[in-house]
């Protein structure tokens, strides 16, 4: 395979702070790679000197003849008084009342979500919207939705998830897998990382690591090499001693070299405990917060102009709850949150909350930071101190500096004032902000902006060990699966709807969507396309019945969840007693084999009913 780029022995340098030292690389055809590395490391830099954007210092960039190459940078910037249509279309040559006919392009204005920007006064479709008038996330779609629709060599992308929602981070993903097209991509949306790269750079300390494969390999090289790190210390530390012992005693007997064997990369997880203690966790939560959370009873949710998002939703939170909210933009996602949050009002229905209830919000505006002082200062305001893992056996207390510094902000860069810091860095301190304030309740609306992968890492070791009411917001499906334990989602039909099959299950039930739209043929319509009416009203009747019966599996399913906790302490407690431990196991047996039928009706139902 012939080199699409190569790059040899750039440096680039802002100020005294080199971002990369003499690296070369190359992109070769067909292959896919994912950037990763902390912010402010030189990802983005790297980017914009491959595709010639930046020139570097030093070293130099080539590129094949007649490469077809395509950048979307986190810039945003679209020309002034352009349409839609323009920027999307304008370099294919193609008229935008032509875009139609090409199946290409329908799909990558529907993955995108182009097509569902609204239609500006006096326009026929939403590519007659100008450009000016779109936030920054729709600018940015549009800008990657015009690299998509052309024919192309080479793809660099910086961060092209942000602003797209878990449907179209999928969307985006099988489209790149699928095309023949060479990719490099900064992202730090784990998910898609490993979906898609086949190849890992990373950036960091002026250098580029090369690895095979994507996030989970990524992952796997970085432990052994850390491993393989700390042996050879171990090594020199051993020399030392033994040198010291010869120095003191005189020679030794001449004895044979030790022989050193590299474990696979699997072994390093071998002995590693699951991520959090759910049953002590969930405990400690209860004794926390008492039986009362934050319940919404028959409540009703609307926009601003009085659109009704959600109706008629009794939802109750139970304490040490962890769950992922998701759904398309505009669902209600956000509104939903400020519900429970006490913020945004649910007449005709009411809201409870527990007298225990200390509520910690992350929300997706900066706002709330002060910026006449320092970061540790900011940090400190709130608590010097907190306990991580409360309750746990892995139970410790940090200080406000420790917090900081796992979640990215260096000693020396915690005296930096406030209003210093960049756009990802206020994020980080007002994450940092929230978690000091060591709320029982925690609402997380998109954690995931502008942070790293490490960053990332960081977060989720913390909210591991943290012991409460859980609901977050994302488009980051990793973080979803790997802190929440339950999935709920907001599908525009004016529901909240559990899935017990968690993200997959929500993109199945989108795709049916999908396909329904495009044929049209929608439930409705098929329950009433040239059938007689006492038919249809039979159809009718056996839905709602079957609603019914979803609603008791879903209270039967969390009561036998609860008794399966209660079981598993229980145990844990009897430990030493044989005949109990007999005993609850026989009933634990019981419980989880009820759970799994009832679990298995409501799937059932779903998928005729859902």
């Amino acid at each position: 395979m012939s080199n699409l780029v190569n790059a040899e022995k750039i440096s680039k340098s802002f100020g005294i702070t080199p971002l990369l030292e003499s690296v070369s690389l190359g992109v070769q055809e067909n292959q896919r790679i994912g950037v990763v590395g902390l912010n402010g490391g030189g990802k983005t830099t790297l980017l914009e000197i491959l595709a010639g954007i930046t020139e570097p210092d030093a070293g130099r960039v080539s590129h094949q003849g007649g490469l077809r190459m395509a950048v979307v940078t986190q810039r945003g910037e679209l020309p002034p008084g352009a349409t839609v249509g323009d920027v999307v279309l304008g370099p294919l040559g193609v008229a935008t009342h032509e875009w139609a006919s090409d199946p290409r392009i329908r799909s990558v204005l529907a993955g995108i979500g182009i097509d569902r920007l609204d239609v500006p006064d006096g326009g026929s479709s939403p590519l007659d919207r100008p450009v000016t008038s779109l936030s920054g996330g729709q600018r940015r779609r549009v800008a990657l939705a015009a690299a998509l629709v052309q024919d192309l060599d080479l793809l660099i992308l910086d961060e092209p998830t942000n602003h797209l929602d878990v449907e179209g981070v999928q969307w985006l993903a099988d489209h790149v897998v699928i095309r023949r097209c060479s990719l490099v991509v900064v992202t730090h949306d784990r998910w898609f990382l490993d979906t898609v790269a086949t190849r890992t750079w990373e950036v960091a300390h002026g250098s580029v690591a090369e690895y095979e494969g994507g996030y989970n390999d990524w992952i796997f090289a970085r432990a052994e090499r850390a491993r393989l790190a700390d042996a050879a210390e171990e090594r020199r530390r051993n020399l030392a001693r033994k040198e010291l012992a010869w120095l003191r005693r005189g020679p030794p007997a001449r004895t044979s070299k030790p022989k050193y064997r590299i474990e696979a990369a699997e072994k390093l997880i071998a002995d590693v405990p699951p991520p959090r203690d759910s049953v002590a966790l969930s405990s400690f939560a209860k004794r926390r917060l008492g039986r009362v959370v934050v319940e919404l009873e028959d409540a009703r949710l609307t926009t601003p102009d009085g659109q009704v998002l959600v109706d008629d939703l009794t939802w109750r939170l139970a304490p040490g709850e962890r769950i992922g909210l998701v759904g398309v933009n505009g669902s209600g996602k956000t509104t939903l949150l400020r519900a429970l949050g006490g913020e945004t009002s649910v007449a005709p229905g009411r809201r409870i909350e527990g007298t225990t209830v200390s509520i910690g919000w992350l929300r997706q505006e900066l706002d709330d930071l002060p910026t006449d002082i320092r970061v540790l200062e900011a940090v400190q305001e709130v608590a010097t101190r907190i306990v991580i893992g409360a309750g746990t056996s892995a139970e410790k207390e940090i200080s406000a500096g420790q917090l900081a510094e796992r979640l990215g902000f260096s000693p020396a860069r915690q005296r930096t004032p406030v209003g210093d810091l960049s756009g990802g860095e206020r994020r980080r301190l007002q994450l940092t902000r929230v978690l000091m304030g060591q709320p029982n309740v925690l609402l997380l609306d998109e954690p995931t902006n502008d942070l790293d992968i490490d960053t990332l890492q960081q977060l989720e070791d913390i909210l591991d060990g943290w012991a409460g009411t859980l609901v977050v917001i994302s488009h980051d499906r990793y973080l979803i699966e790997r802190i929440c334990d339950s999935t709920w989602a907001l599908f525009g039909d004016g529901k909240l709807t559990n899935l017990p099959g968690g993200i997959e299950q929500y993109l199945q039930r989108r795709a049916a969507m999908h396909e329904a739209e495009s044929t049209g043929e929608s439930s409705a319509s098929r329950a009433g396309s040239g059938r007689p009416a006492a038919a249809r009203a039979g159809d009718a009747a056996a839905e709602r019945d079957a609603q019914k019966t979803m609603k008791r599996l879903e209270r039967q399913i969390a009561k036998l969840d609860e008794r399966e906790k209660q079981l598993h302490t229980q145990l844990a407690e009897a430990a030493t007693d044989a005949a109990r431990v007999v005993e609850l196991d026989a009933e634990l047996s019981g419980v989880v084999a009820e759970k799994d039928d009832a679990e298995a009706q409501w799937l059932e139902l779903a998928e005729e009913w859902g």
